[in-house]
């Protein structure tokens, strides 16, 4: 409990000695923005930047921050059993580590100048050094400041991005992380072009210039010397650590065949990363979730107890006492286990140029399904729970669509529509429609077998497929523009779908369809029902889900 504890407080110091870093640079670039309006309300903001963060206190506080901040870092460097980590993380710790190289001679230059002999450096003089003097040092600093709020804001992203309220307030953080560096960076360029035409007096040379540039630079090799030697330590001690848990790895195996042999204390979930099998993990391994759990199939020796963090999460998806958070389980011993989450969704395609097609009227078949009961299988479910199912269930109506011949229009909540006969096929549209919700029925059941016990609902479709003329064009605004059909057609399938559960039948189809497709009606029990907008009623067939597999090819 206490190493929870402490682990806790580590991150949180490592979070607030970030904050208060990120503060500085806000007023910084603040003060370089100022510059905009002249080099003199730049140096009048500086006035009040320099009372806010250079009295004795603040100085205390933002010398023991950046200090706090980077033993914290090196410390989880070394801490990490594997380096294989998502790219927006290691970029983030990348640009941690080189932005004291890049910053330490200008600030160790204005911070000595001031503690060793008072010099206070102004606007005047930085410009002057970085814009006529030394421009390839003025670049190296812009770079520097745009690396340092990038890395900060990354942290930010990483600390709010499950927050519930983060989705709303994300413009304006995306405004603010984009404006700062830029309006900074057109300070500093205006001010050195006005003091091109203008330049200042000549400098005065202070007394002791030599001897503060021989101690500005013995301090600048020394802080580099040692921040460089810290970091080659911790892979030294990285690779020590090894060297030496290698002679005492154990075997972790997979009930899908798949072995991994890892270091003693590797998470589950880092032995699946560095053995490059798939594991998901919805919050990336912070024990915030539950994606990534497994089931302890066998083990030859003890497990260490769950964390209080794990515990908690575990208790509230009910998990039974055979199940553990692979991100926060660190064996010690062989063991067996089961991924209960396991993500077998394929990368998602990036989204094409939609190829300009007019509207026109065609006839196709239109599919619509849903899930049954999605309000009580939510209720019980944690968000994470629910984003990895509903995409498992996307991915099996998907596939099923794609197999069949058909495009898949939309997702609407959990529902989805799917078009059938826009590819040349329209002699083929019905049967497609057909074959696709009978896959979509037993790739689900399929689901339900592998998913069955870590949720208690079980996953129940409905699907509604008719056939007819519909308007077929690409449709939208900017990005969300694609090709999609309306018109009675689709607004019959619709209401098939939810005459579907009004029957508690699988699938309900127009009589249309079944004619088109060719297959045999006289087994299949019918009913005839009002639709919304038709003076006449529609014949429907109601399909069981043992009856919708005829529609498979033998």
């Amino acid at each position: 409990m206490a190493h929870i504890v402490s682990e806790t407080s580590l991150r949180r110091a490592r979070l607030l000695s970030g904050l208060i870093m990120l503060s500085f640079v806000f007023t910084h670039l603040s003060n370089h923005a100022l510059a905009l309006v002249s080099i003199e309300t730049a140096e009048y903001g500086r006035m009040w930047f320099s009372l806010l963060w250079l009295n004795p206190l603040s100085s205390l506080i933002l010398y023991g921050a950046v200090l706090t901040h980077i033993l914290l870092v090196l410390r989880s460097i070394y801490v990490r059993r594997t380096l294989k980590m998502p790219v927006r993380e290691a970029l983030q710790i990348f640009i941690g580590l080189i932005i004291p190289y890049l910053i330490i001679d200008h600030a160790s230059g204005i911070r000595l100048s001031r503690m060793l002999y008072g010099i206070d450096v102004g606007y005047e003089t930085v410009i002057y050094n970085f814009w006529i003097r030394n421009p390839l040092l003025g670049l190296r600093q812009s770079v520097a400041l745009v690396l340092i709020w990038l890395h900060g804001c990354l942290g930010i992203f990483f600390w709010l991005r499950y927050r519930d309220w983060y989705k709303r307030i994300s413009p304006y953080l995306l405004t603010v992380a984009v404006l700062m560096p830029i309006l900074a960076l057109l300070g500093f360029s205006d001010a050195g072009r006005e003091m091109e035409y203008n330049p200042p007096p000549p400098r005065v040379v202070h007394a002791n210039q030599a001897e503060l540039e021989a101690a500005i630079d013995t301090f600048t090799r020394t802080a580099k010397a040692t921040f460089g030697g810290a970091v080659l330590l911790v892979f030294v001690l990285r690779g020590v650590r090894s060297l030496r848990q290698r002679s005492n790895s154990i075997e972790i195996r997979y009930d899908h065949g798949a072995m991994v042999r890892a270091p003693a204390g590797l998470s589950v979930l880092e032995a699946s990363r560095s053995g490059n099998v798939a594991h998901f993990s919805a919050c990336g391994g912070k024990g915030r979730c539950s994606t990534c759990r497994v089931r302890i199939i066998e083990t030859q020796g003890p497990l260490p107890e769950p964390s209080s963090m794990e515990r908690a999460t575990l208790q509230r998806i009910h998990a039974d006492s055979d199940v553990r958070l692979a991100c926060q389980l660190r064996p010690k011993h062989n063991l067996n286990v089961a991924l209960l989450l396991a993500s077998k969704q394929q990368s998602d395609i990036p989204a094409s140029g939609e190829p300009i097609r007019p509207g026109r009227e065609e006839e196709i078949a239109v599919l619509f399904c849903d899930l049954r009961n999605f309000t009580a299988l939510s209720e019980a479910r944690l968000p994470y729970d629910m984003v990895f199912l509903l995409n498992r269930y996307f991915t099996v109506v998907g596939q099923a669509v794609e197999q069949a011949g058909g495009r898949l229009d939309k997702f609407i909540g959990d529902g989805a529509m799917a078009l059938f006969g826009l590819e040349g096929n329209k002699e083929t549209a019905s049967r497609d429609a057909l074959k696709a919700a009978a896959l979509i029925l037993r790739n689900i059941e399929t689901l339900n077998e592998e998913l069955e016990n870590q949720f208690a609902v079980k996953l129940r479709i409905v699907i509604g497929i008719h056939a007819g003329p519909s308007i077929v064009g690409v449709m939208g605004y900017g990005g969300a523009k694609n090709l999609t059909a309306i018109g009675d057609t689709v607004n019959v399938a619709s209401r098939l779908e939810s005459a579907a559960k009004e029957f508690d039948t699988a699938i309900v189809v127009s009589e249309p369809v079944l004619r088109q497709s060719g297959h045999d009606v006289k087994t299949l029990q019918s009913r005839t029902i009002p639709i919304r907008g038709k003076s006449s009623q529609m014949k429907i067939f109601l399909i069981s889900e043992t009856e919708s597999q005829i529609f498979l090819p033998a």
